[in-house]
């Protein structure tokens, strides 16, 4: 692999665009541009009030009273733009995380029950609407349909014993229409006196864990796991040079996408030249990959290659194969990358493929975008999406 040589500096992991938004007074009326004409602020009724007089809106504006936040939302000169799910979001949402207690078919008051019980904690209510809260009115005509998904930080501080200042970030696109991360837009710009509201067709909740997280865990990420600490022989994790490091940091931005095990077993038997078949045990290719028979700069180029630095969902791919560069090109520049293509049918991606540079086919997405740790595709964490893939990527 030519390509792989003692230029790569991982080193680099971190100067992409970090997740986390240092925000000062960022809710504060809206700025003029001088010799512009001055901004009317539309009249009536604050973000708060307007959720709570849309019938179909009941129950979010139930987890609202719940976060206490309903005060702040209703303040006339802090100004906001708020994602919100409908009531059939919400119920799909609490049937979800009572593990199908509450049916779907009970009575809103049920879930209105649920809301205001302790099973759903002040602190969660206030996370949701945090996360689906974002500072200053963002009309979607203002978002870009580029590659990848605009980044805009909303009012949810993940880790406050950091900074006061941290914000994590939303991913609002209009490529291939209008969302929020991968949830499409069900309605968009609602011009409230202090904001703007977007209704979403699911809930988006905010994300609990880091990448790593997510490969140190999953039974089917166990050979990329140990490629990744392959990789990171003799650097610790504090390193800026570790990719375990930059995978729990929280300042990284990253789109990872994750060989299967199987995916792993085949490229493995096939760089022994068959003396490890693709069936033997897992613990097998991880030997093999912690042996003398495969360089650690190696099996490092390889990782690389299948990391970008920054985040995209499926829904904001391409839908013609269109090349992306990934960690790689931090030191080869030059290097051609990764061709990205999604397939959609109405609003819902139903295939997508992420092709190697000497990869005879392209490596298949699974598509399965239940939230984490249950799903395989737009798997969002603090620090970057995860997509998980059937075959290894070939840089050169």
């Amino acid at each position: 692999m030519k390509y792989i040589t003692n230029s790569i500096r991982i080193c680099l992991l971190l100067t992409f665009s970090a997740i986390v938004i240092l925000a000062a007074s960022c809710n504060k009326a809206p700025e003029t541009i001088p010799g512009a004409p001055a901004i009317t602020p539309p009249t009536g009724n604050t973000l708060g009030a307007a959720i709570n007089a849309i019938p179909t809106d009941s129950l979010y504006y139930k987890v609202i009273v719940k976060s206490g936040l309903l005060s702040t939302l209703n303040t006339p000169n802090l100004y906001y733009t708020m994602f919100v799910p409908d009531n059939n979001a919400i119920r799909v949402f609490i049937n979800a995380i009572t593990g199908g207690a509450i049916p779907l078919a009970a009575p809103d008051q049920v879930f209105a029950g649920f809301i205001n019980s302790n099973s759903f904690p002040a602190a969660s209510a206030n996370g949701l609407v945090s996360y689906n809260t974002c500072p200053q009115p963002l009309f979607m005509s203002s978002v870009p349909s580029t590659f990848p998904n605009f980044q805009y930080p909303t009012i949810l501080n993940p880790a406050p014993s950091i900074s006061a200042l941290l914000r994590l970030t939303t991913f609002p696109s209009t490529r291939n229409g209008n969302w929020v991360n991968n949830v499409p837009l069900s309605s968009v710009n609602t011009a409230v006196s202090n904001g703007v509201i977007h209704h979403t067709a699911a809930v988006v909740a905010p994300p609990q864990r880091y990448v790593w997280d997510r490969i140190n865990t999953d039974a089917d990420l166990t050979i990329l796991k140990a490629a990744i600490q392959r990789a990171d022989s003799g650097v610790v994790v504090s390193n800026p040079s570790s990719l375990i490091g930059g995978l729990q940091n929280i300042g990284a931005n990253f789109t990872v996408f994750a060989p299967s095990n199987q995916a792993f077993k085949n490229v493995i038997s096939f760089l022994s030249g068959g003396l490890i078949p693709p069936n033997a045990p897992d613990f097998v290719y991880i030997g093999f990959l912690g042996s003398n028979n495969i360089s650690t700069l190696l099996v490092k180029g390889i990782v690389v290659y299948h990391i970008m630095g920054t985040r995209a969902f499926l829904n904001n791919f391409p839908t013609t194969a269109t090349s992306y560069p990934t960690l790689l090109n931090s030191a080869i520049p030059v290097h051609p990358g990764v061709k990205l293509v999604c397939t959609f049918a109405g609003l819902s991606v139903t295939g997508a493929t992420v092709k190697g540079l000497v990869n005879p086919t392209a490596s298949n997405i699974a598509i399965n975008p239940f939230p984490d740790p249950f799903g395989t595709s737009d798997q969002h964490f603090l620090n970057g999406t995860l997509h998980k893939i059937d075959q290894v990527l070939l840089p050169q």
